[in-house]
């Protein structure tokens, strides 16, 4: 946001950036901040913005960069000294002692110099608020256990403890006052029943595999008698007589088969 262009009155003209113009510009501009009395914060101004300085609701950030230099006309690019002894003499006395003179160079003023120099600070005077939600207290609610207290078999069965864990946890998930709120039921498992269960699962699991079942023996072939070697073979020696099946042909020749007819 630059110096020219402000927001909507009252709010103030906070100037992040505004590298100069219209010597004119800035003072009608200027004269109109005095009148409205508004408020302006300066990031970086230089040029003709530092008509600023000379407004009486005008503050700088600790980290501002202020450039002064001389009023030049635009078009030979020649100083104007009339203009610039105006910018000049619009400065407070403490900035005038400390710049001395003007020069067509920047002569830069940091934010923490003008501070030290009587400006004010934005930063002080206008400290950054953070907003905070208040905390949502909880509303107090009960604990319900499932373990069974130590004296449970004094205090009662496992259906009088299942019966004070389903009431403490339907109280505490009970609807706000003038709301209807559903049933809750909480189911409570028995450690017998479990421990039963485990038990007889991991019998199960453990169980011995089950006996071989008897194989059926295999039945005896007879072998042929043995021989020396050097006896030849004959088809006399086939122990096992095969028979044709009807319209079947044979492989081998009839001297390695013993054909039987049945």
């Amino acid at each position: 946001m630059g110096y020219l262009s402000p927001p909507p009155a009252p709010a103030p003209v906070i100037v992040y950036k505004d590298v100069g113009g219209l010597v004119t510009d800035y003072e009608a501009a200027t004269e109109q901040y005095r009148r409205e009395n508004r408020e302006v914060r300066l990031h970086e101004c230089r040029s003709a913005c530092t008509l600023a300085l000379s407004l009486p609701n005008v503050c700088v950030y600790p980290d501002a960069q202020v450039k002064f230099h001389k009023a030049y006309n635009a078009i030979t690019r020649e100083a104007d000294e009339s203009i610039s002894a105006k910018l000049f003499a619009s400065y407070p006395a403490a900035i005038q002692a400390r710049l001395g003179y003007l020069t067509r160079e920047y002569r830069i003023l940091s934010g923490r110099e003008l501070i030290a120099l009587g400006m004010r600070n934005c930063e002080g005077d206008n400290p950054v608020l953070i907003a905070s939600r208040k905390p949502r207290q909880a509303p107090p609610t009960a604990v319900a256990s499932a373990s069974p207290p130590p004296n449970a078999a004094a205090s009662g069965s496992w259906t009088d403890i299942a019966q004070k864990v389903q009431t403490a946890v339907a109280s505490a998930f009970a609807a706000p006052q003038g709301q209807a709120s559903g049933s809750i039921r909480v189911a409570v498992a028995d450690r017998s029943r479990l421990a039963d269960a485990r038990v007889t699962s991991d019998a199960v699991a453990r169980s011995e595999p089950a006996a071989d079942l008897p194989r059926p023996a295999l039945a005896d072939v007879p072998l042929p008698p043995r021989r020396p070697p050097s006896e030849a073979f004959t088809a006399k020696d086939t122990t096992v007589g095969m028979a044709m099946l009807p319209g079947s042909q044979p492989i081998l020749s009839a001297k390695f088969l013993r054909l039987e007819t049945r």
